[in-house]
């Protein structure tokens, strides 16, 4: 998903926009999420960019879209964009961790 979500929409309450985005990207996100993983693949995993135009987005975590949203909401600015790209994702096993006597 790569997209421009516009807050200020004419006739429509500025919360409630900003709700139904916040709706379609978690729609979005469960969607993706449905898809079958590929072979030797582990889980679905996002590149993320956020931010007020696709030319100043930058790199953001997944868990932290929400929050931006808010953030981005707060300042009053007319809309934002952002970039949702799933990717797959190997877990790595953990290092071992040294024996105790």
């Amino acid at each position: 998903m790569k997209k421009t979500f516009p807050l200020d929409i004419e006739g429509k309450h500025r919360d409630r926009v900003l709700d139904a985005t916040k709706h379609e990207i978690r729609k979005y996100i469960k969607r993706q999420l449905r898809v079958p993983l590929p072979e030797g693949v582990d889980y679905w995993d996002w590149d993320c960019r956020f931010g007020s135009s696709a030319d100043t987005a930058v790199v953001a975590h997944y868990a932290a879209i929400t929050k931006l949203i808010d953030e981005i909401a707060a300042t009053g600015a007319p809309s934002f964009y952002i970039e949702l790209v799933a990717k797959n994702g190997v877990r790595s096993a953990k290092p071992a961790a040294p024996a105790q006597d």
